[in-house]
């Protein structure tokens, strides 16, 4: 989940975060900051719907530039949270979006700081000379190309040597999809290279319960000898901690997927 360290989070709260995990029951969760290294290029159409935080952050080329995560002070405020809830295991992390191109930010981030857990995501494509944010595509490029492009670049995100050890949201552009008819089977070989090339990095796959992941690339996954699971809320607010969480265990213990030795273990088969 997120927290207000994420840079684009408007009532996200650690400390609140917890407090609701508590009140659910849950042993344990990972505060997986934002760390969104490629600025965006915005279609001019959208910038006057921007929130007023994503405003902010726009150059006046068009182009969004996210902040650096601090570091400093996301840690200590993760060790604030560990000694306020010693029942609940708090557990640090980062989420680098295209990690694999920004090799030398990335290694600089990571030597800011020890993080338990680290994701490795796609938000932004390359398209008409630029970076865009991949939801923002949608309207410009057909849909079917567009998920084909973002799989893609997963793919070489995947192959590449980005240090990260879970992919998060392999299916992100369908969270903007603009129909109700989306079918993972139309882009099967794309998601099952991917899943491959996953699970021969020895990496995990994420369930993000945003916009819950198709059973079917859980299959897939299994499928191509993928080992460990991770659950991801993406919550950037504290009632949103562990939505979706009982219906992803069960997608997942369906698959084969069973719970790992203590209650912060990724899920294994």
């Amino acid at each position: 989940m997120h927290t207000e360290w994420s840079w684009d989070t408007v009532l996200g709260s650690m400390e609140a975060s917890c407090t609701r995990a508590v009140e659910l029951g849950l042993p344990s969760v990972a505060f997986t900051e934002h760390a969104d290294l490629t600025p965006w290029r915005i279609p001019d159409e959208l910038v006057p719907r921007l929130p007023e935080h994503f405003r902010v952050r726009l150059r006046p080329d068009g182009v969004l530039e996210a902040p650096d995560l601090d570091v400093r002070g996301y840690l200590e405020c993760v060790q604030r949270c560990r000694e306020r809830f010693p029942g609940l295991r708090v557990l640090s992390g980062v989420e680098l979006s295209e990690p694999h191109w920004h090799p030398d930010r990335t290694a600089e981030l990571l030597r800011a700081g020890e993080f338990d857990r680290v994701l490795g995501s796609v938000h932004a494509l390359r398209h008409d000379g630029g970076a865009w944010e991949a939801e923002t595509l949608h309207g410009r490029v057909a849909e079917a190309d567009l998920m084909r492009d973002y799989l893609g670049e997963v793919l070489r995100l995947v192959e590449s040597s980005a240090p990260f050890a879970v992919l998060a949201h392999i299916d992100y552009p369908v969270r903007s999809w603009p129909t109700a008819d989306y079918d993972p089977h139309a882009f099967e070989d794309e998601f099952r290279t991917v899943l491959r090339a996953l699970a021969a990095g020895g990496r995990a796959l994420e369930v993000n319960t945003k916009v819950p992941l198709h059973a079917e690339v859980v299959r897939w996954w299994r499928e191509a000898g993928g080992d460990a699971v991770a659950f991801g809320s993406d919550a950037h607010e504290p009632t949103v901690v562990g939505k979706g969480f009982e219906q992803a265990a069960a997608l997942v213990e369906a698959h084969g997927f069973r719970p790992g030795r203590t209650h912060h273990d990724l899920w294994y088969r």
